[in-house]
């Protein structure tokens, strides 16, 4: 069976979806369907190192943008985003929650790699990334870049952890992995917006307070290549949206009056509070929020060599639309881990692309240290694997497995296999060109591939760190 035809599971949302919401606007552009990937004819060529913009979203699901599939969420700038680049249908994120992601984008390794990447996610001032661990910022930065974090960070905090400490020449934004959008309280229950390691005030709608300081950055007249890492934290809970002040107040009391962090988290968690119509609307803020930013991106006159990624930190939650697949953040079903990312950078790549070809958070690490012309240290080798060679050079994409550990399961990917370990401990074998769904569970009919995979997953395993005692 030929290959494309083998990974079209992407088919139910394929190139189709792209066509139909492009279809809309009678534009040109708008009305090119999607094609698989090719890498441009002599786009290997030498010119410019490019900025990077990486954008993350905060717990959108894979089928959330309607670029994606999602029936009732409008997202017309990062669909446009999708038809001037490419959209990758097979894209993973490092973990299943936030913090374990993080560490494996900034560090371009497995989160079990390293103590702070055990937290499943980082929840006290006692966890967080080594200062001394290099990163996708402290590399492109001895390389020439300048680097910049913009919004969630949640690799620990002050005064043992920050940005600042890990390679950014700037940070603005948020330490921990939760606030309320408005009064900033945060997951430890203290004000949680900074500016470097100085609190900053600013009590309007976080998503539009980090919109500004991204807008600026990108509009200054940089005398080098720069690396922005922006971390939204729409539409993370609690379910807030720029016209819910009020109930932001609310849940803001709340956290004053706790006595505890169970009892901040449980006002933060909003489990009596929002809607799909809601997360809809926060869906639709950050997709606004992404277009001022590439508005102003335009205007500056960076935008053909600026690789602009945009992708989520992990699988939807509660109100995400992820259909066709299964689970949802925190587990390592496919609707924990499969996220929408997209690729644009005009100056190497053409538009109105699709690849179907897995790929995995530290792989992006790599590939952009690569593009940057930084190495890795040699002590702390990259588990991820740089697209470059695919993107750029129509190389054939690496072939390799993905692998993916967390305390109540395990999972790997081979190819269009999935070996799965749910939280009872019973082994499962998917294939995800017949199954994205992950219901037809193979593992008897293939007792050989599954102890073949379940071998690769624990060989990698066992150069990680154990996680401590609960």
């Amino acid at each position: 069976m030929p290959e494309i035809s083998r990974r079209a599971f992407g088919g139910l949302v394929g190139g189709g979806a792209v066509t139909a919401v492009a279809g809309t606007t009678g534009t040109a552009e708008a009305t090119t369907a999607e094609r698989p990937f090719r890498a441009r004819p002599g786009s290997a060529g030498s010119g410019r190192r490019p900025n990077f913009l990486v954008i993350l979203g905060d717990d959108l699901g894979w089928a959330d943008l309607s670029s994606y599939g999602a029936p009732h969420i409008d997202t017309p700038n990062l669909d446009r985003l999708a038809r001037q680049g490419v959209r990758f249908t097979d894209a993973y994120s490092g973990s299943a929650t936030c913090s374990p992601t993080r560490f494996s984008l900034y560090t371009g390794r497995y989160p079990g790699r390293t103590p702070g990447g055990l937290a499943e996610p980082i929840a006290n001032r006692s966890q967080g990334l080594d200062p001394n661990h290099p990163t996708l910022a402290s590399l492109l930065k001895k390389a020439g870049y300048a680097t910049a974090l913009i919004g969630k960070w949640h690799c620990g905090w002050l005064p043992d952890h920050s940005p600042t400490k890990s390679g950014w020449d700037e940070f603005f934004g948020n330490f921990g992995g939760v606030l309320e959008y408005f009064s900033k309280l945060g997951q430890l229950g203290t004000y949680d917006l900074y500016e470097g390691d100085a609190e900053y005030k600013d009590l309007r709608y976080y998503t539009t307070v980090l919109t500004e300081r991204a807008v600026e950055y990108v509009g200054r007249d940089h005398d080098r290549p720069w690396l922005l890492n922006l971390n939204f934290t729409t539409p993370h809970w609690p379910w807030l949206a720029e016209d819910d002040a009020a109930t932001g107040a609310e849940i803001a009391a709340k956290i004053r009056a706790a006595k505890n962090q169970t009892e901040v988290g449980r006002a933060l968690n909003h489990y009596d509070g929002g809607s799909v119509a809601k997360y809809a609307q926060m869906v639709e803020s950050l997709d606004a929020a992404v277009g001022e930013v590439l508005a102003a991106l335009r205007r500056s006159g960076q935008e053909e060599n600026t690789l602009v990624l945009f992708a989520s930190d992990n699988g939807g939650e509660r109100y995400s639309y992820n259909w066709p697949l299964s689970g949802a953040k925190f587990v390592l079903l496919e609707g924990g881990i499969r996220v929408p990312a997209i690729l644009r950078w005009p100056a190497r790549i053409d538009g109105h692309q699709v690849s179907r070809e897995p790929n995995f958070s530290p792989d992006w690490t790599a590939t952009l240290l690569e593009l940057g012309g930084a190495r890795p240290e040699p002590a702390y080798p990259l588990d991820g694997t740089s697209l470059a060679g695919y993107l750029l050079r129509g190389e054939q994409p690496p072939e390799r497995d993905l692998f993916w550990r967390v305390r109540t399961n395990r999972a790997l990917r081979r190819g269009d296999w999935k070996y799965y370990r749910d939280a009872t401990g019973t082994d499962h074998l998917y294939n995800l060109a017949d199954d994205q769904r992950e219901q037809a569970d193979l593992a008897p009919d293939r007792p050989e591939l599954l102890a073949e995979l379940r071998a690769a997953w624990e060989r990698i395993a066992g150069g990680l760190l154990p996680y401590p005692a609960s």
